[in-house]
């Protein structure tokens, strides 16, 4: 038997072995190699192909710098190469942001008792005027950027976001049942959150503010109040109103 495994092997290592292989100096074979050769390198179909390929490997290249992270937060480094959208007056987006911090004080209030319905709570923090906060905040922010306080105001922003991202996970783990998750907690961050709306409407202009204000007041008032209160004859703060 040990015979015959040698014999296969030797058998084996010939097949493989150099000389077995063709011999490409001689001229037939160097004939067929060369017609081959021709055939793939001067082949159009072939040169389009590396053309695509390597299209293909520098727009991969460039996507690799160019898009995020997954646990990118802040906005992307692609947002630089995207023409920005114009902005609508800035009229439009104050009254947006003075109505949720309206209702970020409300839902302070729903804390209040006994035992909060925490799974409503992050209902109302993605709903009416707070849901489109982010989006709002950052416009004010674009606002009071050119005006030239673009950093304290992206910083507020930042702050509120982190804040409110923050309540929503301790009003996750509260409907969960987790017992870290304290309402003293959701307090200090809804705290945090309207300091930061404070601070942010402080770098609008105060007529631009003030007429925020009164269409807030008009928009939130009782169905009662509203009726009592007197017109606004302002056809710009109708046209805000409308708009909300």
């Amino acid at each position: 038997m040990a015979a015959a495994l040698q014999t296969n092997a030797r058998a084996t290592a010939n097949r493989f072995s150099t000389t077995a292989l063709p011999n490409f100096s001689s001229g037939k074979h160097r004939k067929k190699f060369e017609a081959v050769r021709c055939s793939l390198i001067g082949s159009p179909e072939s040169e389009g192909s590396r053309r695509r390929l390597l299209s293909i490997s520098l727009l991969a290249s460039q996507l690799q710098f160019l898009l995020p992270p997954n646990n990118a937060f802040a906005g992307s480094l692609l947002d630089k190469y995207v023409k920005r959208k114009k902005l609508d007056p800035l009229e439009v987006y104050v009254p947006a942001v003075i109505l949720t911090e309206m209702q970020i004080k409300d839902l302070e209030k729903t804390l209040q008792v006994d035992k909060p319905e925490f799974a409503s709570c992050r209902t109302l923090l993605r709903s009416g005027p707070a849901g489109s906060l982010r989006v709002n905040i950052r416009a004010v922010a674009q606002y009071a950027s050119d005006a030239g306080n673009g950093k304290a105001a992206f910083n507020d922003v930042d702050q509120c976001l982190r804040a409110l991202e923050d309540l929503d996970s301790l009003f996750l783990r509260a409907s969960r049942n987790n017992p870290d998750a304290s309402v003293k907690l959701m307090k200090a961050k809804i705290v945090d959150a309207l300091r930061a709306l404070d601070s942010l409407l402080n770098t609008v202009p105060p007529e631009v503010l003030d007429k925020g204000r009164a269409i807030a007041d008009a928009y939130n008032a009782p169905e009662g109040e509203a009726d009592t209160q007197p017109e606004i004859v302002d056809p710009e703060l109708k046209q805000l109103e409308s708009i909300l």
